[in-house]
Formats: C-alpha cells, structure tokens, sequence
C-alpha cells in the first residue's frame, strides 16, 4: 500500500501559470517539459481535452489553467523563482462565488419610478435617465451566471454569449447573471417594468463562468476574461469573487490579467464584495477586486450611503474601493417564471458602474481601458462617506452638455 505521503503527491489539482507576455512559444514549451502534459489553447481545446490532465493556455492574456500534481507544481515554482524562465508565477486556483446578499424585496408595480423616464432609483441615481447616451457601439461582457435567453426584455437583442461551465448551457437558472446583465445593458423601455437598465443599446457579451448554484473557479473567470479580450470588448463586468483575509494581499496572476486587460483596450471592473458588517465590522476587499488594475465598486443605499455589507479598503497597496454605485434593494430583470426581482449586493453595484462606462466610452471614443477608468472616478459624485468605503464617490452618466 503506498503511503499517504506518496498517495498526496500524485493527487492532481488545477493550478493558474502565468506566462510571460512576450514569449508564447517559449511559455507553451516550458508548460510540456515541465509538466509532461498536453499544452493546448483555450480556444482550440475539445471537451476530451479538457477533462485530461492539460494545461489549457489562455493566449490573449498569458495565462495557462494546469492540471497536475504537487510535484510537478514545484517544478513550476522553481522555474518562476529562478527569473530566467517563460513562467513568471504559479498560484493554486479559488472557488468564487456570485456576490449578492440574498435578501430580496418585493418587486415594485410599474411606474413607480424616478424622473422623467419612471427609471428605478438606482438608474436615476447615476443619471442614466437623464444622459442621451446609449451605449451604442460598445461592448460589455458579463461573466457571470448567464442569461435568461428567452427573457422578453432581451427579446430580438443580438447577444453573443458562451458558456464555460462544463456541462451547462449559457440559460441562466440561477438569476444572478440576468439581473447584472440587465442593470448594466437592459433596454430603456422595458416592457413589464420601469426602467432598469443603464446601456440599453451596448453590444451585450454575457459569459457564463459561475454554475447555476452560483460558485464558479478562477480558471474558469480567466476563460471568460481572454473570450471577452478576443471579441474585443471593451468593458467587462465581473459580480463575484471570494473572500480575502486582512493582509493576504492581491493575486499575481490576475493583476497582470488587469494589466494586460488595459494593455489589450478592456476595463475589468469588479464587485468589491458583502463581508461587511456594518457598523460592528468591516471586510476587506475581496478577490479578484482588490487587484489595482481591476475597479473596484463598493454598494451604495437609496439615501447614497456605504451599504451594511459593502467591503472597504483595508489594505492598501491595492483593495482599494475605487468608485460607488447603487446596491440595495435593486430591481432588475430575473429569469423565468419571475421575470424581475429586486436584490442587494456589491453585485448590483458593478454592472452600474459597467453600464455608466460604456455611456461614457460612447460619449468620448478616446475613452478607452485605463482613461476610462480615468473618467468614471474623475466624473464620479462625492459623497459623505469616507474614501476607503466608497472610493471617488457614485459613478454618474455624462450628461452631454
């Protein structure tokens, strides 16, 4: 009988190698002779492949998904330590989670909106009732749970949708991922409700990378990252992660995703998360949001202040909030039989943030990646809470005056 010692070497797990940037050829070569498994890309890799002990590169943002035991990620460490290798890091890969609270609230009658427009309160709170943007011409991507494709506020809408979650189409039986794509891109003039959404007429990506329980793997977010880096999106909308501890720091391998994302014309903006317990604690930042090349949205109340739930930036030195949006008691399209419901959670907050991005990214086509980020904390609304919890303050949509 092997000893347990051996029997825990050999057992294979999935790990994330982050490549370096200028040296592909030489990134797959060093992955098949440190590994001695198959080295394939994302984009090219069957169902059978997959399932394999592979390591599945994705090539627009360097990094590669590896299967394979401790040993062998060892190996893969000292060739990063050494500095004179193609790979520059290895991480073991998380579990992330949907962010939202789980509380819901009932869902208004129709008409009971803000504004000129009957928008919701959070639609009208940063001004997307009020803009004459649309979104036109611009592409957001939502990696999430996916789509109610038959939800009919989507209905005749041209979506390019993919799923990454092994065994599971891109049909949305969680809710989650309808309710961010609708805030961030659902029409003006919905048909059952006011208006919700704040880029009705964005190019909707909508990746699913979370399973319909709702929990998905970091490989699986990096797929939906390089696939919405292929199409050329220009905004990618991300409400999950997982939890941080005070002082663990920032992932390696997603923040030159960050980078490489703006290097490549993508903001990445994410949930900043829901540990918090307001007053009695608050949370740090979570992962992948606390990233400094990655935007992260803190969750704002009705009355404009940090949301109980909402986590601050505790860190520094990145798990810094950059700007707020609203995350309570948000009404948004759901998928069938329910159609619409109203949740809270840093979760809503990011596709308003998504959303408001891609208005300003139509007002001013030199608003691309980091200048856009640039933009949104720049145009932001101050509000009475301190930066660490709601960083520049409430994104607003350009008004074009």
């Amino acid at each position: 009988m092997p000893s347990t010692q051996s029997t825990a070497r050999d057992v294979v797990e999935r790990y994330l190698v982050l490549l370096r940037p200028d040296d592909p050829v030489g990134g797959a070569q060093a992955l098949a002779e440190l590994t001695q498994v198959t080295v394939i890309s994302r984009s090219n890799a069957t169902t059978a492949q997959r399932a394999a002990p592979c390591a599945l590169v994705f090539d627009h943002i360097g990094v590669a998904r590896v299967h394979c035991t401790a040993q062998t990620r060892q190996r893969l460490a000292d060739a990063a330590a050494a500095g004179n290798s193609a790979i520059l890091a290895i991480e073991s890969e998380r579990t992330v989670y949907a962010i939202a609270t789980g509380a819901r609230a009932p869902v208004p009658a129709r008409g009971h909106g803000y504004g000129q427009a009957g928008a919701t309160w959070g639609a009208h709170a940063v001004g997307a009732d009020a803009s004459p943007y649309t979104g036109k011409g611009i592409r957001i991507a939502v990696l999430d749970t996916g789509l109610d494709l038959s939800h009919p506020d989507f209905a005749g809408r041209d979506i390019v949708s993919q799923s990454f979650v092994e065994g599971q189409t891109v049909q949305d039986g969680n809710g989650h991922g309808t309710h961010c794509a609708g805030i961030a891109a659902g029409p003006a003039a919905p048909g059952a409700q006011s208006r919700y959404g704040v880029a009705g007429e964005a190019e909707l990506y909508v990746g699913k990378v979370l399973g319909d329980e709702g929990s998905g793997s970091d490989g699986g977010i990096l797929e939906g990252i390089d696939w919405a880096i292929e199409h050329g999106c220009h905004i990618v909308s991300m409400s999950l992660g997982s939890p941080v501890q005070p002082g663990q720091g920032y992932s390696a391998v997603f923040e030159a995703v960050g980078q490489r994302a703006l290097a490549a014309g993508t903001l990445i903006v994410a949930a900043a998360g829901n540990e918090s317990h307001r007053p009695e604690s608050v949370a740090p930042v979570g992962h992948p949001a606390n990233c400094p090349s990655i935007l992260a949205v803190a969750a704002v109340d009705e009355r404009l202040r940090v949301a109980p739930f909402s986590c601050a930036g505790l860190e520094g030195g990145g798990g810094d909030v950059d700007v707020s949006a609203p995350g309570v008691d948000i009404l948004s399209a759901w998928s069938a039989p329910d159609l619409y419901n109203t949740i809270s959670g840093t979760s809503m907050a990011t596709p308003f943030v998504a959303g408001v991005a891609a208005l300003h990214a139509q007002a001013d086509p030199a608003a691309r990646a980091a200048r856009l980020g640039e933009r949104l904390t720049q145009s932001a609304q101050a509000l009475r809470d301190s930066a660490r919890d709601v960083g520049a303050g409430l994104v607003r949509a350009p008004s074009g005056a």
